[in-house]
């Protein structure tokens, strides 16, 4: 007898201090054998997820819904929200009667009037399926692990790494949960542990900090003796929502002490670390003297206006230091500016403009600068990601040269924890003196290696580092760093699963 697995997904990951509202528009939606044929052959969760499902016999793969975005944005829209919760919910309800669920999700969604997006969906859909239809969830470590979310699914997997390379990895875990419980082999049962941090910085990359070795313990306990699944959510800082915080996970099978006790030493062992999990950000002034000074390639780090998470993208914040400080070496950077760009295709490639660009979206933080340039290139914005072959879609794009400034204008937000945006339109990083970098972290390949100089550069914006300085209203209080003297009393909660159906 066949099996039939609804597979649904629903990314995106949210910046409550943008302005800039999140909108229907901004996803690709997807139905039905689309989903399959974009996924097969990438390095998606969804991808690993299918590539562990195809390869099982007695499994029909039911293809739902597909809600996913090339970037993160300011907090949902309310109608946005709805049509794509009526969709996702629409094709649970299509599925007919299936055997499991597998859906892929962020974590870090929220909309105006409901700040858990994710848990949302589950819990409808759990309203939709019943109590006896598994329900395993892929999720981003920067996802906001709530109540909602660990009640209405079965189990979870999540990235182990930072900068993210295991997206494939984390869908292929998934997958294989899934069908464990579906053959009766596994009783999940969850244990979190709550942690009172917002952490940033260089010790959370994964392969070189201190959060890799929290990391790696959780790996171990995932692969070891009634391991199913372990990990550390350290949330999204920027989302400010009414459970957002760092969250220790592990899975058991059927050994509810197990898991409650190896969620605590993951807890303990993150706390033990935790004031040293913060970054360290350089004055702008500052910023521009050490770029100045340099001999070989400088990267500039600008994460306050990360767009991969949730910041508007048009900051100008460093092209207008810079500028104003006579900087001349060859710089590079991207810059998310609509008018700008429509300018530079009404002009035509090749042609000289004037122009104002950067505060278009976020005119609180930044002021308009005027340059005049030359267009160089014009493109529709449709290109693959370097990371794992997503189609990104940047809209109308044009780059164009000022003086010893090349800037990728867009006019869309794209992620850009890679290359993707630069090389796709003829620019290669490592040829400047100088890159504006708007990611907290990207594998050091893509930027760091042959930089004399990468600086974390303490600009404003959305996704600032700089934690304070945002304006958290919803989140749990007293939390750190926004708080002094904040105490942890380690309590692991633990979340029997939903009886497997046949288990």
């Amino acid at each position: 007898m066949r099996q039939r697995i609804l597979v649904n997904e629903c990314k995106q990951e949210i910046s409550s201090f943008n302005p800039v509202l999140g909108r229907y528009e901004d996803y690709i939606v997807t139905l039905g054998e689309g989903i399959l044929s974009y996924h097969r052959g990438i390095g998606t969760e969804t991808g690993g997820a299918l590539s562990v499902l195809e390869a099982q016999e007695g499994v029909e793969i039911v293809p739902g819904y597909s809600a996913r975005t090339s970037t993160s944005a300011g907090t949902l829209d309310d109608s946005g929200f709805r049509r794509i919760a009526e969709g996702f919910l629409d094709s649970v309800r299509r599925a007919g009667q299936v055997d499991g669920v597998y859906f892929s999700l962020h974590g870090a969604m929220a909309s105006v009037s409901v700040p858990d997006v994710e848990g949302y969906l589950l819990s409808a859909s759990r309203k939709i399926l019943g109590d006896k239809i598994p329900i395993v969830i892929s999720l981003d470590l920067h996802g906001i692990l709530t109540e909602q979310m660990l009640q209405n699914c079965n189990a979870l997997t999540l990235y182990h790494t930072y900068p993210h390379v295991d997206f494939f990895e984390t869908g292929q875990r998934a997958a294989s949960l899934l069908l464990r419980l579906l053959a009766g082999e596994i009783r999940p049962v969850m244990a979190r542990v709550y942690i009172p941090a917002l952490v940033r910085g260089d010790e959370l990359i994964t392969a070189t900090g201190l959060f890799g070795k929290v990391v790696r313990e959780a790996q171990a306990v995932e692969r070891g003796p009634g391991g199913l699944s372990a990990g550390m959510f350290i949330g999204n800082p920027f989302t400010d929502v009414p459970e957002l915080g760092t969250n220790s996970i592990v899975i058991a099978d059927g050994d509810a002490g197990l898991a409650a006790r190896e969620a605590l030493r993951l807890a303990n062992d993150f706390w033990s670390v935790h004031e040293k999990l913060q970054s360290k950000l350089t004055s702008m002034a500052e910023t521009v003297r050490l770029a100045s000074a340099a001999k070989g390639r400088v990267t500039l780090t600008d994460a306050a206006d990360a767009t991969s998470s949730g910041a508007s993208g048009d900051s100008n914040a460093i092209l207008r230091a810079l500028v104003e400080a006579g900087f001349r070496r060859r710089t590079l950077l991207p810059l998310v500016d609509a008018p700008a760009v429509k300018a530079a295709f009404d002009a035509g490639v090749d042609a000289k403009i004037q122009v104002n660009v950067g505060g278009a979206l976020d005119p609180a933080r930044f002021r308009p600068l005027p340059i005049e340039g030359r267009v160089k290139m014009l493109s529709d914005g449709r290109f693959p990601s370097e990371s794992h072959g997503h189609m990104w879609y940047s809209g109308k794009t044009a780059v164009l040269e000022s003086d010893n400034y090349t800037i990728v204008l867009t006019s869309r937000s794209v992620s850009l924890y890679d290359r993707s945006l630069f090389l796709a339109h003829g620019q290669d990083p490592g040829q400047f003196d100088a890159v504006v970098v708007k990611s907290p972290h990207c594998q050091p390949r893509f930027f760091n290696e042959g930089s004399e100089l990468v600086i974390n550069v303490d600009a404003p914006g959305a996704t600032s580092a700089n934690l304070k300085s945002l304006g958290h209203k919803v989140c749990p209080r007293p939390i750190f760093p926004l708080d002094e003297n904040v105490t942890f009393k380690p309590e692991a909660r633990v979340y029997p699963s939903v009886r497997a159906k046949g288990a």
